[in-house]
């Protein structure tokens, strides 16, 4: 099994928003805004190449939406997907899987794209299966107040009409053997069963935290960002997990991190807080 890291690009969003209740004056210390309070954040997917089959978990906002929309989010740098695989020796043709650890636009939106001529949607991964969890779908797809404007039916609505979706099945927290080699922790405070999955890897365990851990500096339990649905039951989550991860000396794969790909987690007096970073390729 090889892993690969996949950027494509980077965005900002509003510091507060990110943090919650966690005053400017402490979260700046780690993520630093700009003049409008804006912080720089990732989008990074991760790519497993096991056998003949090539999975890509995550892939972005992609670029269709419309210049109104990105102008909220400050796309920026040169980066992209294409360019990240090819680095690789990929084409999105070859991806035979894409894992979508939730359906907010961040996450999903590179899985369809417009036509050359702009008239309809399709998916951008051509021969891949598209993997979503049907308590996620049905959230999603019939979506509250609170997270409407991150469920964009343009993203999703074309998927299941590709006849490339399938499901990932839940029971309980955790869903082992689904996948060779990769076993999923669900959580529900972000957003309805969020899938987080956990890969064996070079003897250790790497997972893909996604928004349950979107940084560095949301490692402290009372860091939780605004956009939680339920930000207690991410307290819950986040405390069993960062502690097992300390335990079992977990590598955390940092999705939205703009400086770190991975880290490493510790007990301390204060909790569980960072212990190293470095890049995946260092593994």
């Amino acid at each position: 099994m090889n892993l690969y890291s996949i950027n494509n690009g980077y965005f900002k969003l509003d510091g507060g928003a990110m943090f919650g209740v966690v005053p400017k004056s402490i979260w700046q210390k780690s993520n630093p805004a700009d003049s409008n309070n804006m912080c720089s954040w990732a989008l990074r997917s991760l790519l497993i190449e096991d056998g003949d089959r090539l999975m890509l978990i995550d892939c972005g906002m992609g670029d269709k939406q419309s210049e109104k929309f990105f102008s909220y989010y400050y796309m920026f740098g040169d980066d992209s997907l294409d360019a990240s695989l090819a680095k690789h020796g990929f084409h999105r043709d070859d991806i035979t899987d894409v894992f979508l650890t939730h359906l907010h636009f961040d996450h999903c939106g590179g899985a369809i794209e417009y036509n050359q001529e702009r008239t309809f949607l399709q998916p951008a991964f051509n021969n891949a299966t598209f993997w979503s969890c049907e308590p996620h779908w049905k959230w999603a797809t019939n979506p509250n107040p609170r997270e409407k404007a991150s469920f964009l039916k343009e993203n999703i609505h074309p998927i299941e009409d590709s006849g490339q979706l399938k499901f990932v099945p839940r029971s309980g927290r955790y869903s082992e053997n689904v996948f060779p080699k990769m076993d999923i922790f669900f959580a529900d405070g972000h957003t309805e069963s969020q899938m987080i999955p956990h890969i064996k890897y070079k003897g250790k365990t790497l997972v893909f935290m996604a928004d349950l851990l979107p940084s560095t500096g949301h490692i402290p339990l009372p860091y939780v960002m605004g956009y939680d649905t339920r930000p207690l039951l991410t307290l819950d989550e986040k405390s069993q997990f960062l502690n097992r991860a300390a335990d079992e000396e977990f590598v955390l794969f940092l999705e939205h991190d703009a400086g770190n790909e991975c880290c490493t987690v510790k007990h301390t007096e204060k909790g569980v807080r960072l212990d190293k970073t470095f890049k995946l390729s260092d593994i």
